[in-house]
């Protein structure tokens, strides 16, 4: 829900309360990835799904139908809502991930991926633009039960994602790894785990920078420039529509340039983008900048995943997608209270310099690390990119 964060204000919620709310669901999001992801690897992942999606299901009723605060905090908690605003993969991602890298390879694989970042956004998109329908039918955002209505949006994906996953078939494991000779075996995994570790750096750094104004955006535009959900709701679907239109973008660009190049080039122009937002004098362009903003900066989700799944062999990708969306998960659940803190005290630009700062320091890493991988390689041997580097 991309105005959860409205929600918390309206029930009396300071910043820094909003912020300890929404690290918790990202916190407990990612002890989730921490067991579910290398669990995927070794039992079905369309079962793994259905588990998530019936959880979610339940947290949306819960919080439809109940107006008690704990209530809602634990529904938040076990589903993460709010957590969307930045257009973020739930704890569930890697094991979606490595499901879609398992059933495709090569150039394949990474349009796929990036389909799949592609509808996410179209989803999340249309989910923002159907909160200025209650007012519509008479029900304000003055009263705290046009909010919970909002949470038949999460219940109704749900209920879809459930259809489509018993709908679903899972192709059979293709097998046990190919005998490989000890010594060779153990070169091979330190070169990925080399991989991994440089992996996980640069997602921490920008897991931290998405944290401090991501899941707040809503609240920024509220405490900023005093509009409410009607506003603010068509701003974030903007912003989702055209991170899906940058999906496609950046699956072009991979395929002349390169995925690294493209996946720099575009995050370069969003970064730019960031630094204007806080210093617009209205509303109008501060959501219009931030909407552009998402084309580059989100656009390049389906491309960075398909670069994690090439640093790894086959029977390891679920390892690699874990660690890609836990060591964002984890120091995104900081930044919230962090960003959280500075709203609340008035601090409008000094969230987003943060976040530019960590984001330019993402970029420099990522040309270092992985400038020399590509995600439609295919590699095998994973040694053989690292020692490229």
């Amino acid at each position: 829900m991309a105005t959860f964060s409205l929600y918390l204000h309206a029930l009396g919620f300071s910043g820094p309360a909003i912020g300890l709310v929404l690290m918790a669901g990202l916190a407990f999001g990612s002890v989730l990835t921490l067991i579910i992801g290398p669990l995927s690897d070794r039992v079905s992942r369309r079962r793994l799904l259905i588990v998530y999606e019936v959880s979610a299901l339940a947290a949306a009723i819960a919080a439809i139908v109940s107006p008690n605060e704990a209530v809602l905090i634990a529904a938040a908690t076990l589903a993460g809502f709010g957590r969307g605003a930045n257009g973020a993969a739930g704890p569930f991602a890697p094991v979606e991930q490595a499901w879609i890298a398992r059933e495709v390879d090569g150039e394949d694989r990474r349009r796929a991926l990036t389909l799949n970042a592609t509808l996410g956004f179209l989803g999340m998109g249309a989910g923002a633009i159907l909160v200025v329908l209650p007012p519509l039918f008479g029900h304000g955002y003055a009263e705290l039960s046009t909010f919970r209505m909002l949470f038949t949006l999460p219940l109704a994906g749900s209920l879809a994602s459930l259809a489509l996953l018993a709908w679903a078939r899972e192709a059979p494991p293709s097998g046990p790894a190919p005998a490989r000779d000890a010594h060779a075996e153990a070169h091979i995994k330190r070169a990925e785990n080399r991989m991994i570790s440089k992996l996980a750096l640069t997602n921490a750094i920008n897991g931290l920078a998405i944290g401090i104004v991501g899941p707040l955006i809503a609240y920024w535009f509220l405490r900023r420039y005093a509009q409410g959900p009607t506003a603010i709701g068509p701003a974030l679907a903007l912003s989702f529509m055209l991170g899906a239109a940058g999906s496609m973008l950046a699956n072009g660009l991979s395929r002349r340039f390169g995925s690294v190049r493209s996946v720099i080039a575009m995050r370069i122009v969003g970064l730019a983008l960031l630094i204007a937002v806080p210093f617009s004098p209205d509303f109008d362009l501060a959501a219009g900048l931030y909407a552009v903003r998402g084309a580059f900066n989100r656009g390049t989700a389906g491309v960075r995943q398909a670069v994690a799944a090439g640093l790894t062999r086959a029977e390891r990708r679920g390892v690699a997608a874990s660690v890609q969306n836990l060591s964002v998960q984890i120091p995104r659940a900081v930044g919230p209270i962090i960003g959280g803190w500075l709203i609340h005290r008035g601090e409008f630009i000094t969230p987003f310099m943060i976040t530019a700062g960590l984001q330019g320091l993402y970029l420099v890493l990522y040309q270092r690390f992985f400038g020399a991988v590509e995600s439609g390689a295919g590699r095998e041997n994973p040694a053989d990119a690292d020692t490229a580097l």
